[in-house]
């Protein structure tokens, strides 16, 4: 079986890692990678938004299935361009990628179904949105509308603050065409949870649940990030909790889905806030999480090849998923000085090969020099995963790996597998 893989991050490392362990004679190609993903892949050097060239790589390869890793080429409608010349694709279509594309395409879908989420309303013009500052309070959350990085949310404590950051998103345009709207929520008071499912044509399956610390700083301090860490399961996502989150949001956006038209073929990242008053949606991705997908991946026992070729064939609902409910994982994110501002490049990255047992290294941003060095290409540097038996194992085991591996500026959270009844977003 021939498996083409989109993507350079450590969620296609893992997913990679994860394909490579079902069969190690597997042949794997993926493009573009990085300098983790070429021990097990072969690597071709197309960017993964460079949808022409993606296409005539799967007509050359002939891919038995091609999974798309990230939400541009989603965006961009790579799968339709796949799927029209007859090649099995995990990741849903273009329409089906707005849901994360768009915020307020997203909002709208809640609003239209009934999915708990927060009160929202969205804008097109800087001075409209200035005349509303403090509509829902403080503090304000602004968010781009458009695709980020995991970046384009401010949450604004004061008016002043609100005021900068409408500036940033819709004047001096941080983050592109993404701030040509913005939706304003009101701040969801609880903690952050993500729950990534399986769907196909008439059947959505939770993975197990994991919980991300999207903030820069330890105690949920300073400005969100793609994610700086992750553990699975959440502490506390209980079954209780599993069955409302079943009941209030997954089956009605299944039927959403149904009723909309939209035939959505992947992962559904749903971003929770559990709140007093239950949970709701944060967010949705239209892809496995990152760095979500470095600890649910390692605790999937069933195939995970053969989850996808069931989506793409949509029999989802008759296959069985298998979970190592035994194994406890703890994700520690190893970032460039200055992110998610400015962040160097370049740095050589020592103590990879010096990883104890229970540990595995992900690569993110990382790349070869002309020496062959490893060395930092982007913001996210690696996902230090540590396995336990417990909770707390699994987190020393994540810190020592950490602790064997540098790099100039390195920076990371001291606190990830802490559980805080944070404010996050």
């Amino acid at each position: 079986m021939k498996i083409l893989v989109i993507g350079s991050g450590g969620r296609e490392h893992a997913i990679v890692w994860r394909l490579a362990q079902e069969d190690p004679a597997r042949e794997i190609i993926c493009a573009p990678g990085n300098a983790g993903i070429e021990s097990l892949a072969r690597c071709v050097k197309i960017a993964a938004d460079d949808t022409e060239g993606l296409t005539l790589l799967a007509e050359r390869e002939r891919p038995d299935l091609a999974i798309i890793g990230p939400e541009i080429p989603l965006a961009l409608g790579l799968t339709d361009a796949l799927e029209e010349r007859g090649h099995r694709v995990f990741g849903p279509n273009k329409k089906c990628a707005q849901l994360e594309a768009s915020k307020s395409f997203t909002k709208a879908f809640l609003a239209r179904h009934g999915i708990p989420t927060a009160d929202y309303r969205e804008y097109t013009d800087a001075d409209a949105l200035r005349a509303d500052i403090g509509i829902f309070g403080f503090p304000m959350v602004l968010k781009a509308d458009g695709l980020a990085a995991g970046k384009g949310v401010i949450i604004a404590e004061d008016r002043n603050t609100a005021e900068a950051a409408v500036d940033e998103l819709m004047v001096s345009r941080a983050f592109g065409g993404a701030g040509d709207k913005v939706v304003v929520e009101e701040l969801l008071r609880g903690t952050e949870a993500s729950v990534l499912c399986f769907v196909d044509g008439s059947a959505i399956v939770p993975m197990e649940s994991a919980q991300d610390y999207k903030r820069i700083g330890d105690g949920d301090t300073g400005p969100n990030t793609g994610g700086m860490g992750n553990y699975s399961p959440s502490l506390l996502f209980d079954e209780a909790m599993e069955l409302r989150v079943a009941e209030d949001i997954l089956l009605p956006t299944l039927e959403g889905f149904l009723q909309d038209g939209l035939d959505f073929r992947g992962v559904l990242f749903v971003g929770l806030m559990l709140t007093e008053s239950g949970p709701k949606v944060i967010e949705f991705n239209n892809r496995f999480g990152d760095p979500e997908t470095q600890v649910v991946l390692p605790r999937l026992k069933t195939d995970l090849s053969e989850i996808m070729l069931a989506v793409t064939e949509d029999r989802l609902a008759d296959t069985e998923i298998e979970w190592d409910d035994e194994l406890k994982t703890v994700c520690v994110v190893m970032a460039a000085g200055g992110y998610p501002g400015d962040y160097r490049k370049g740095d050589s990255i020592h103590g990879l090969d010096e990883a104890p047992d229970g540990v595995t290294v992900f690569h993110a941003g990382t790349a070869k020099n002309e020496a062959g060095e490893i060395v930092t290409s982007g913001g996210r540097v690696l996902g230090v995963v540590g396995r336990g038996k417990t909770h707390e194992e699994a987190r020393t085991h994540a810190y020592e790996g950490v602790s064997k591996i540098s790099f100039d500026k390195a920076s990371y959270r001291n606190d990830i597998g802490v559980v805080y009844n944070s404010e996050t977003i």
